[in-house]
Parts: structure tokens; C-alpha cells; sequence
């Protein structure tokens, strides 16, 4: 199976970590060999119930026996996207009350800036330096890495950088902007917070020049920071609200929440403005549904920021720097890229998952479900600072 995956399936990296999955359950991916491999990574944050939670495969399942697809969306009034989208407004501040449900977070971020330009008439798109908000072009547009979007110029235009955390830098906002796009914490980066009031300080400046500020919520949505989303930390409500990995427990999704008054905006001139013949599929959203109405029933959200200052007292060691990140969206800064690259590879061998982040090549990535128990963080940890104390 191993050759004909390197052979068949395009590679994203010449050396991929190749594991040879069997099945998942909870906190673990089993390969073929039977091995257990406590999962740190979760999907790069994707499932944030664990692995085959049983209420999101009940409701995948029972949703898959009565209809899968029926037409493209918006053109039949289906049940579980429905009932989501309310329930999602129902949780959201009220300027945030329609959702258009799509495939990933890269198509919400398109769908996203698409609107501000339709809605606002501008062009420029602000975003920010190591800022990643998926791969497509007009994400790849907004990412502040030459490196990784260099070799796919042209890219589509009037696109402008600010440095995030920098608030002097919020004057080059204008009355020519239609957008600013930003993390709420941003990830490839090293999962940086923002400081000082800082998403205050754009929202402020957005309101100044009647500029839409979207917030991409794509991995630190849905419970993973100990609030519902992120930007419920820092008094800071965006315009449009893009979401996606968590939302549908390890299923492909994405959604862009705004008002009513400026979604409606995609309805015409032209109509059609943003279509997908995928985007609100009954399955996805009933595993949405079942999703949401899992993290709003338990005490899951609040335990995250436990089990964050769990993972924070165990985790103290010469070699980690520092620990970046909130509730369970967390990285470990290592002295430099070696010792990273090692404690990922060495931990595989324990049969421990960890992964690394885009930007910051000192980053080990610790994203493990919401569900992970203490049991399960301390043998994690476990891992960690054993190798750690190896190779010192």
C-alpha cells in the first residue's frame, strides 16, 4: 500500500511521514501493526471531538440513509444546514446571524473577500506579515511569505501587508480598503496572540474608514482556545466570521458568517455571486450539527483551558523556550529547527504525533482533540520530555 500511495497519490513534500493507517478511535490513530498513536495533532486541529466520536458518526450515518445530495446549494431547503445555521446564529452576536456553508477554509476565505469587495465597492485587501489562510489563489494572495507563494505569482491585486501586533501600522488602513484579513491568533506563524488590544485597535480603525474587518477563525474555532471562538477573548466582533477545520469533526467544511444586509449582497448584481455544488452537503452538516451541539452540552470548552495549564506544568524543560498559544491550540519553541525536527520524528517512533507549523521552524505543534484526558496528556508529556532530555 505504501509504494502505491507514493506512486498514485500526489505528494505535498518529498518525504512524507507515510504511516499506514488502520483505523482511529478517540485520542488515537492505530496503523496496520496494531500500534496505538496517542494523537497530539488531531488533524492539524481538525478533530476536535477525537477520532469517530459516536454522536458525529450516529448522526453522519443516519443522515447518509435518508439523502447525501440533492442540488447545488442554496436552491433546496435542507434540513441540517438549516437547523446548523440557526443554531450557529443562535451562539454568534447577533450582527453575525446568516452563514454560507462551503467545502474548506481556503473557499470560505475566497467567499469571504469576494463579499467585502462586492459589499464595500473596494478593492485593496489588508493582511498580515506570516499571516496563512489556506492555499487557493486568493488566500495564497494573502499570505505574507514570499517563499511559499513566490513560484505561483501572479496573484490577484491590491493586496497590502501590516505587521500583526503592530498598531502604528493600522493608519495604512484607508477609505480605499474593502478588507482586513487577520487571525485571530495567528497559526503558521507560531500561534501568536494579539497584544495590547490590538484586534480593538483594527476594528476601531475599520469602523473609521468603513472597512470590513474578517476574522479567520478556521483553526482556533469551535472550542479549541476555551471559548466557542477566539475573538470572544478580545472584545473584537468581526464583520465576517470564517470558520472550517473543526466544525464537522474531521469531515471537509468551511463557512463565512456575516449580517443578513451584507451577505444579501451576493444574491445579485451578478446573482450567483459565490456558488459551490458541494457547499451545505446534508452529511457535512449534520456532522456540523451533531458537532456543535456536542461542544455547547458537555463542559468540553471549559475543560480546554484546564488542560491547557495541565500541558503548561508538565511541560517545563531546559530545551522548550516557550509555550506559545491558549487552551489547546498550543506550540513549543525549541531552541532551533534541529531540535524541532527531531522531537516530531523521535516521537513517531514512540508512537506519539506531533507536527510541526508552517512558518516557524523552532515550533512543535500540541493540538490534540478536546477530548484528550489528563491520563492521556500526562503519557504525552511523558513522551515529550524523554526525548527531550535525551538529546540534551
Amino acid at each position: 500500500m505504501k509504494s502505491d500511495f507514493l506512486k498514485y497519490q500526489a505528494q505535498t513534500t518529498p518525504y512524507p511521514l507515510g504511516m499506514k493507517v488502520s483505523h482511529a478511535k478517540g485520542s488515537y490513530i492505530y496503523d496496520v501493526d496494531g500500534n496505538a498513536h496517542l494523537d497530539f495533532a488531531a488533524g492539524v486541529s481538525a478533530c476536535g471531538l477525537g477520532h469517530c466520536h459516536p454522536k458525529i458518526v450516529s448522526a453522519i450515518q443516519e443522515q447518509a440513509a435518508k439523502y447525501m445530495h440533492v442540488m447545488v446549494y442554496g436552491e433546496y431547503v435542507q434540513g441540517p444546514a438549516v437547523t446548523y445555521a440557526k443554531l450557529l446564529a443562535n451562539n454568534l452576536p447577533p450582527q453575525l446571524n446568516t452563514t454560507y456553508l462551503v467545502n474548506s477554509g481556503t473557499e470560505a476565505i475566497e467567499g469571504a473577500i469576494k463579499l467585502a469587495r462586492r459589499y464595500t465597492g473596494r478593492t485593496e485587501i489588508i493582511a498580515a506579515h506570516h499571516a496563512y489562510h489556506g492555499n487557493t489563489m486568493g488566500s495564497l494572495s494573502l499570505m505574507g511569505y514570499e517563499e511559499r507563494k513566490g513560484a505561483f505569482r501572479p496573484l490577484i491585486p491590491d493586496v497590502s501587508f501590516i505587521h500583526f501586533n503592530i498598531a502604528s501600522e493600522l493608519q495604512r488602513i484607508t477609505q480605499k480598503t474593502a478588507c482586513v484579513v487577520l487571525e485571530t491568533i495567528q497559526g503558521g506563524a507560531g500561534f501568536i496572540l494579539p497584544k495590547n488590544n490590538y484586534l480593538e485597535k483594527v476594528r476601531k480603525r475599520c469602523d473609521e474608514v468603513g472597512a470590513l474587518l474578517i476574522l479567520d477563525e478556521i483553526q482556533p474555532g469551535f472550542g479549541r482556545t476555551g471559548k466557542l471562538f477566539a475573538f470572544e477573548h478580545f472584545s473584537c466582533i468581526p464583520d465576517i466570521l470564517v470558520i472550517g477545520k473543526g466544525m464537522a469533526s474531521g469531515l471537509p467544511v468551511g463557512a463565512f458568517t456575516s449580517s443578513e444586509h451584507i451577505m444579501q449582497t451576493l444574491q445579485d448584481g451578478p446573482k450567483l455571486g459565490h456558488i459551490t455544488t458541494f457547499g451545505g452537503n446534508p452529511v457535512i452538516a449534520a456532522a456540523s450539527l451533531a458537532t456543535l451541539n456536542e461542544l455547547l452540552h458537555t463542559k468540553l470548552i471549559e475543560q480546554t483551558l484546564e488542560k491547557e495549564n495541565l500541558f503548561r506544568d508538565l511541560l517545563i524543560h531546559p530545551a522548550i523556550k516557550e509555550i506559545r498559544g491558549k487552551g489547546l491550540m498550543l506550540a513549543l519553541i525549541l531552541e532551533n529547527s534541529d531540535q524541532a525536527n527531531e522531537l516530531v520524528l523521535q516521537a513517531k517512533t514512540k508512537h506519539l504525533i506531533l507536527f510541526w507549523l508552517l512558518f516557524e521552524p523552532k515550533a512543535v505543534r500540541i493540538s490534540p482533540p478536546l477530548t484528550i484526558s489528563e491520563e492521556e496528556i500526562r503519557k504525552g508529556c511523558d513522551i515529550i520530555l524523554s526525548i527531550l532530555s535525551n538529546k540534551q
